[in-house]
């Protein structure tokens, strides 16, 4: 009698840990990496929903797979061994291509002020519009191989002509309780992960090694991305914007991010271990907002992250919007391609004309930096607007290492003004100062800062133009005879 009833107690235990769960093997999927599963996957999510929600669950296997459609209560759950698979439409005949992923949505005739990348969102691998607890998890991968990475996405049409291509590995639109944890993504298209007006966001233990952009936080709030390791040897890694893929102006906030990875590696050497460095002809590996900013910026934290052969850390509010309460801190640096650290507001405006104020900066603190083998291209850049200077900058507690050779006359060069220009210090050259080029700013605090160069430069360490109440105290960096350290315009 004592074993029967255990083993009853074992049947039902059995019993309760299967309910809920929805394998997508019993709804046709094959995971042989030939057959197209989609259609399967797909079936077993709206079986899912029917009854209230569950886990849409992938064993191990490949599955080749057109767009996915992500819905509320469903937690798209991939195994370890699993491997979702985007299928290449050239490798199906002309009259199957166009169904493999979902056509792009209209935007109801609304000026696209953003490119089509963050404006449209159907045309992608894994997509949902309007879902609530949703979740992408397990340890196993997706492999964007058949998406592409062009910007190439035009409402309601197919991508590349007759060609229905899949644009992003995964995109979600407005969205609350969204739960992305432990997958990889591999070559995920134009992004591999875009969420715009989502909520209540977790993103954890995620790896990508990408060839464009990495994750791009559009128009969110209240969201925490941690332990993630991010490769983009051909384009941003980690940046939040805030676009007018709304159609209005949202501001981009409550946004935390620490302990994550952040590299430029040559695409895969990051999942295969070998780590190979790719030479940089745009940028790579960067943290940024922007620059898609008209709703701006609030209160943004970035803690305990390490980058390797990347771009730095970019700050740029040029489409009308207001950057203010950002904090970062306990950052080190290796390899630095073009810039450390870039801050700066301008006015490209890319919005509605009716708008007429302007974009703003304020109350941004950076501490407990190192890097080392910095670009001798750019310094520190801290750069505002004649009449809207950036206010209240904190640099402190900052260790960089330059490669140097900048010479004596650059000191009064006449140094580009943001102004309409892209937000790209690459386009405006060397700046005036090896160190710290600041121009346009009230109230600029530079505490316990080390800079020093590997080969002789001729600059100043710090150049101060239109800067009022400047604080430097405890600077360290070293200058060739006859150079002054800091030099004030």
């Amino acid at each position: 009698m004592k074993q029967l009833f255990i083993l009853l107690c074992l049947a039902c235990s059995s019993f309760t840990s299967a309910a809920g769960v929805f394998n997508v093997r019993d709804y046709g999927a094959k995971g042989d990496g030939k057959t197209l599963d989609s259609p399967a996957i797909n079936a077993a999510i709206e079986e899912a929903v029917k009854e209230g929600g569950g886990q849409v669950l992938l064993p191990a296997g490949t599955y080749l797979s057109g767009s996915i459609r992500l819905k509320s209560n469903i937690d798209l759950h991939l195994s370890a061994g699993c491997i979702i698979l985007a299928a290449d439409p050239k490798d199906f005949p002309k009259e199957q291509r166009g169904s493999l992923y979902d056509e792009s949505e209209s935007f109801g005739g609304f000026p696209e002020y953003q490119d089509g990348g963050h404006t449209y969102f159907h045309n992608s691998l894994i997509w949902a519009e309007g879902q609530t607890n949703v979740s992408i998890t397990g340890h196993g991968m997706i492999d964007g191989k058949g998406l592409t990475k062009k910007d190439t996405e035009k409402s309601g049409q197919l991508q590349g002509g007759s060609i229905g291509t899949g644009d992003k590995a995964i995109a979600l639109k407005l969205c609350r309780q969204v739960t992305i944890r432990d997958i990889t993504i591999y070559r995920g298209g134009h992004f591999a992960i875009i969420m715009t007006g989502c909520d209540l966001s977790t993103v954890d233990n995620v790896t990508i090694d990408t060839n464009r952009d990495g994750f791009d936080i559009d128009c969110c709030k209240y969201m925490t991305i941690t332990n993630c390791k991010i490769n983009t040897p051909h384009d941003d890694a980690l940046v939040l914007k805030s676009s007018y893929a709304l159609k209005k102006p949202v501001v981009c906030e409550h946004i935390a991010i620490s302990n994550c990875v952040i590299t430029g590696y040559k695409l895969g050497t990051l999942l295969d271990g070998t780590y190979e460095p790719e030479p940089v002809n745009w940028v790579c590996g960067r943290f940024k907002l922007g620059t898609e900013s008209n709703g701006g910026y609030r209160n943004i934290a970035l803690t305990n992250c390490t980058f390797m052969y990347s771009s730095g850390l970019a700050f740029e509010e040029v489409d009308q919007g207001a950057m203010e309460n950002i904090v970062v801190s306990n950052i080190t640096m290796s390899h630095v391609h073009h810039y450390p650290i870039y801050i700066t507001t301008g006015c490209r405006n890319r919005g509605p004309k009716e708008v007429t104020h302007r974009s703003s900066a304020r109350d941004i603190q950076i501490s407990n930096v190192v890097a080392d083998d910095c670009d001798s291209l750019c310094s520190i850049i801290v750069t505002g607007m004649k009449d809207e200077p950036i206010r209240n900058v904190w640099l402190s507690n900052i260790r960089l290492q330059f490669n140097g050779g900048g010479a004596k006359e650059l000191v009064n060069k006449d140094y580009r003004e943001q102004g309409t220009n892209y937000p790209e210090p690459k386009f405006a050259g060397q700046t005036p100062a090896y160190g710290l080029y600041a121009r346009h700013v009230v109230g600029l605090h530079v505490n316990d800062v080390t800079f020093s160069y590997e080969r002789p430069d001729y600059r100043p360490a710090i150049v101060l133009d239109d800067v009022k109440d400047a604080i430097l105290n405890n600077i360290d960096a070293p200058t060739e005879e006859g150079v002054q350290q800091v030099v004030k315009f």
